[in-house]
């Protein structure tokens, strides 16, 4: 079986999610990543929590597949390594503070100087130059200032997303932009310099809001689970739960009110044409749509949905999400090895011809003494992969 990216080496100066988000991803497709961490207790998100079986659950997420390399880049002996290693790499990825690879002769151009084949890929809070490109970001500043927060919530309350959302954002958007550069290099032959801003990232994310209150109009407002410009779509509750659904058009509109609600006049009504007439009428139709979701069964009105062809979704625990029947049928859950044993983990791409790699969550330094006699003279011969 070959992979995608078999044969690349990444290194990744790297921390916390983004970047280790990114070049998990390239793993995932058959890179080599060595990841590069401080000796005295290497990515900080390995001390995030102790949840995944006594290790980090974000460390454990983004960072299978990987080869860690623990080196004081404050010693000079250290940085000169690196650079040898990095001299043998298609991509070198990090995300450090502002201006710190710059201080060890790690920035891109230094780096593209005498690697020209080289993808440098930075991944910050808001990128290079600009008033703000020396700031501090995580991921909660990041959703503030692009405006996440504000459509995000309830009326009185806005709320952040419960993931790394902007992290996942960055990371993905630093792999999309590194598979162009290597089919770019594959035409050209040359290296590029990618700089990826975290600000960026979501607001690409943020698109239709940006767009649904352009030229000064109203944003969409914070409406919770339910959606802010289209209805009926959100969760509504039932005798005995909560069914969660949504329309997206009249066709839908027309099966909803004749067999869910039963009641087909409203769909020849002038008043709820159109998704902006219902959202424009939203509560008068709240006032049929709840009470009558709220005399039915969940199991009633889930065959009713179904039967009328309309998307629903359970409202899943976490738990439930570890036995979906989708991902178990699938085969989307494998194991992998760490420092504490084995670990169901997630593989989300695959191929016909190939699957994911799910090799171990390295132990801090687990590949540093193989790594570095491997590079000790500037020639790689290549060591196993754990």
């Amino acid at each position: 079986m070959t992979r995608p990216l078999d044969g690349l080496l990444v290194v990744s100066l790297e921390q916390a999610i983004a970047a280790p988000y990114c070049s998990r991803r390239l793993a995932d497709q058959g890179a080599r990543v060595i990841k590069v961490e401080r000796p005295d207790g290497g990515d900080f998100a390995r001390a995030y929590d102790e949840r995944a079986r006594g290790l980090s659950s974000h460390f454990v997420w983004c960072n299978r597949s990987k080869e860690s390399l623990t080196l004081d880049l404050k010693q000079a002996d250290d940085v000169a390594a690196l650079k040898r290693i990095i001299a043998h790499a298609d991509v070198f990825i990090q995300n450090l503070a502002p201006g710190a690879v710059a201080r060890l002769g790690l920035d891109a151009p230094a780096l593209r100087a005498t690697h020209p084949r080289l993808i440098c890929c930075s991944i910050s809070g808001y990128g290079e130059g600009g008033p703000w490109s020396a700031r501090k970001a995580y991921d909660l500043l990041i959703q503030a200032e692009g405006g996440f927060l504000s459509i995000t919530g309830t009326a009185e309350t806005p709320v952040k997303a419960g993931i790394s959302i902007v992290d996942i954002a960055a990371g993905v958007a630093a792999e999309s932009a590194i598979l162009a550069a290597l089919i770019r290099r594959e035409r050209t032959g040359e290296g590029d310099i990618i700089d990826i801003s975290m600000l960026e990232a979501l607001t690409e994310w943020m698109g239709y809001p940006l767009y649904y209150a352009c030229d000064g109009a109203s944003p969409p407002s914070r409406s919770g689970a339910e959606h802010a410009t289209i209805y009926p779509y959100g969760p509504f509750k039932t005798a005995d739960g909560v069914v969660l659904f949504g329309l997206q058009n009249d066709r839908e509109w027309e099966s909803f009110a004749a067999i869910v609600l039963e009641r087909p006049d409203l769909a020849s009504d002038v008043r709820f044409r159109g998704n902006a007439g219902r959202a424009q009428h939203r509560a008068l139709l709240d006032d049929i749509v709840v009470p009558t979701l709220a005399g039915l069964s969940t199991s009633t009105a889930m065959a009713r949905l179904d039967n009328a062809g309309i998307g629903t979704a359970r409202v899943n625990s976490l738990a439930d999400v570890w036995a979906h029947p989708q991902l178990a049928a699938r085969a989307r859950w494998g194991m992998v090895e760490t420092p504490n044993g084995a670990i169901p983990s997630l593989m989300p791409v695959a191929g016909s011809a190939w699957t994911g790699r799910m090799d171990g969550v390295p132990a801090l330094g687990q590949h540093t003494a193989a790594i570095l006699a491997e590079f000790a003279d500037g020639e790689a011969v290549g060591i196993s992969r754990e």
